[in-house]
């Protein structure tokens, strides 16, 4: 770490830790029940057009307001993921059929709520021989002909390090591109089984290198990381050519999930968001209910 970064470390770690046998959160955290007649109608397009959104399949704590104001992250390529991560709370196990209809339907949804910025992720896929990357290039075009004044943020897995199932991403030429590194080095494996650290940072910066998107990654807090583990994880992510970077505090999905070891104030993360912005990334969002496509629309200018 640089020494003027260091130098800028004036406040003390605040993190509230909270024993694995509580499970009341801190005040800071308040999740607003969805309601509104815009949520509403897009629940209706999900449902009627039987589109898969991260914001149901990852329990989401924004959905509420992001639904109310006619905004939501599409998931593609089902809703059944090939990966058993610790903190996710995406289904796991065997998945479909690819339906070839979904790109139509998803462009198709995003044209009938007038949406001017679309953020579209995916579960990872890697019993496909492609690991699915022909469709998310489908999908992006799909959307782009039936939206053309639309821009597009694609979260996307690791595709295994692949540079060719990458290339076909970067072909369809997203405004932004993301994919996330979820945690510190130190608790990588656990958190993410199949992934890896460093193979993800070199998706990150062989798609900054091969392409002039902004690149975008987000992690998650209250693992059990360590103040420096998480100012590493933003160099190293820096250094990556990272432009966007989100961090947010992880809530157990269930009791099977990782557990949550703290809970991260508001003071902590402002104060992440500080050093973010010393580092040089274009946009930190940085809370406890922030999550990867939270307030995307901002990033893309």
């Amino acid at each position: 770490m640089s020494d003027s970064i260091k130098s800028s470390l004036i406040y003390p770690d605040e993190r509230e830790v909270v024993e694995k046998s509580v499970i009341k959160k801190p005040r800071w955290i308040r999740v607003k029940l969805p309601t509104g007649k815009n949520y509403r109608n897009l629940r209706g397009l999900v449902d009627k057009y039987h589109l898969h959104t991260i914001c149901q399949s990852g329990s989401c704590p924004n959905m509420g307001e992001c639904w109310g104001n006619g905004v939501a992250t599409f998931m593609i390529l089902g809703n059944i993921c090939t990966r058993s991560c610790g903190f996710c709370a995406v289904k796991t196990g065997r998945p479909k059929k690819l339906d070839w209809e979904e790109p139509e339907k998803v462009a198709r949804s995003i044209k009938l709520m007038k949406i001017k910025h679309a953020v579209i992720t995916s579960v990872d896929r890697d019993d496909l021989k492609d690991m699915g990357s022909l469709f998310w290039a489908e999908t992006i075009q799909t959307v782009r002909r039936i939206n053309p004044e639309t821009t597009i943020e694609t979260l996307i897995p690791d595709f295994q390090g692949q540079s060719r199932f990458l290339d076909r991403i970067l072909q369809v030429r997203p405004e932004v591109i993301s994919h996330n590194m979820e945690t510190v080095r130190r608790l990588s494996r656990e958190v993410r089984i199949q992934a890896k650290y460093d193979r993800s940072l070199e998706v990150l910066s062989y798609l900054k290198k091969s392409n002039q998107a902004r690149t975008k990654s987000g992690i998650m807090l209250g693992l059990g990381e360590s103040e420096a583990e998480v100012f590493e994880t933003m160099e190293d992510l820096k250094n990556a050519g990272v432009d966007i970077i989100t961090i947010g505090q992880y809530l157990q999905p269930t009791q099977k999930h990782l557990t949550v070891k703290d809970f991260i104030t508001p003071k902590q993360f402002r104060k992440y968001e500080s050093i973010g912005l010393k580092m040089g990334f274009l946009y930190v969002e940085s809370g406890a209910l922030v999550r990867s496509s939270y307030h995307a629309d901002r990033h893309v200018c």
